[in-house]
């Protein structure tokens, strides 16, 4: 980004309902605060649920912020999760399988986006439920050096490994003002966290940017937010196109595994609940893109086979800046 564009990209943080107005509002939304996905009673099957959004929607949404788009995009793996296929996609192998604790940076000429924030260890250990699993001090330093140095961070949704980064840090005075959470993602965080480490209070929540938006967000030149609750209320996948016309898409948790993509096959972990019917739309949308759409890398949070694969074909650089 430029000068020029990079006063645009904080004005968009600072008045999202004015960059936005045919596609976003900052409102807090009406009625009681919606569960937590990882709460012990099932969730409610989601009523009339539709998920609609088009590619071409999308790519003409992340035209309206003017400015040199991104260059490269960058992933590290600061931990992993080691379980057998077959939670992630419901009736794979009962074989090893690796669930990758990971963040991305989005890289501008002048400065950097932060997808996901890391965790330190003790929520790491959250996970683990008892079991002593990798954590990688140094690479979780990095995630924690890139996140206070970023011009900007958002997440893909409220669960520990992909927020703790920007609540649970020494330097919360200067990363909060600079968080993006969606209304959705601080209601759950202060009603229902997936763990008390990460709860927010109303007054801790007044100092992130917090949004509100119907279906697509304008977030900086060539970066969209896409509402997509299902796994988490607050859970919303990330385009990005790069100045180079290569195109990603972030899902966050709606798939562990590229897999589930692939056969439109949901989870199996008993540790989790979700909205079935939601994340059963979304894996038929986003399969269409992966049969359809050869310029578009769609990115699975934590399959680390398609990160080292990513990183090895130079779509994702394995260190961050």
């Amino acid at each position: 980004m430029q000068a020029t564009t990079l006063w645009m990209f904080l004005w968009v943080l600072a008045f999202p309902a004015l960059a936005a107005p045919l596609t976003a509002r900052q409102t807090a939304p009406p009625g009681p605060p919606a569960r937590a996905t990882l709460a012990n009673e099932p969730a409610a099957a989601t009523q009339d649920f539709r998920f609609s959004p088009t590619i071409a929607e999308i790519r003409q949404v992340a035209t309206m912020i003017p400015g040199d788009r991104a260059l490269r995009i960058n992933v590290l793996k600061f931990a992993e999760s080691r379980r057998s296929k077959k939670f992630s996609v419901k009736g794979a192998p009962d074989e090893p399988s690796v669930q990758a604790r990971t963040v991305f940076q989005v890289v501008y000429r002048d400065g950097t986006v932060m997808i996901d924030s890391g965790m330190d260890e003790q929520i790491h250990k959250f996970f683990g439920r008892g079991v002593a699993e990798p954590y990688d001090q140094a690479a979780a330093a990095e995630v924690a050096r890139a996140v206070r140095a970023a011009k900007s961070i958002v997440v893909t949704h409220e669960h520990g490994d992909h927020v703790a980064g920007v609540i649970r840090t020494p330097f919360i005075n200067d990363i909060a003002p600079k968080t993006v959470l969606t209304r959705a993602q601080v209601r759950t965080l202060e009603t229902d966290p997936q763990m008390p480490e990460i709860k927010l209070t109303e007054e801790m929540a007044r100092h992130y940017l917090v949004i509100d938006y119907e279906k697509y967000y304008p977030f900086a030149p060539g970066f969209v937010l896409i509402k997509a609750p299902g796994h988490t209320p607050g859970s919303q996948m990330i385009y990005v196109a790069l100045q180079s016309g290569r195109e990603y898409l972030f899902i966050g948790d709606t798939a562990w595994h590229m897999d589930g993509v692939r056969t439109v096959t949901g989870k199996a972990a008993p540790w989790i609940t979700e909205d079935e019917p939601a994340l059963a739309a979304q894996l038929r949308w986003l399969n269409g893109l992966f049969t359809t759409e050869k310029n578009l890398s769609i990115v699975v949070s934590h399959d680390d086979e398609q990160r080292q694969e990513y990183v090895a074909k130079g779509l994702l650089g394995g260190r961050l800046e």
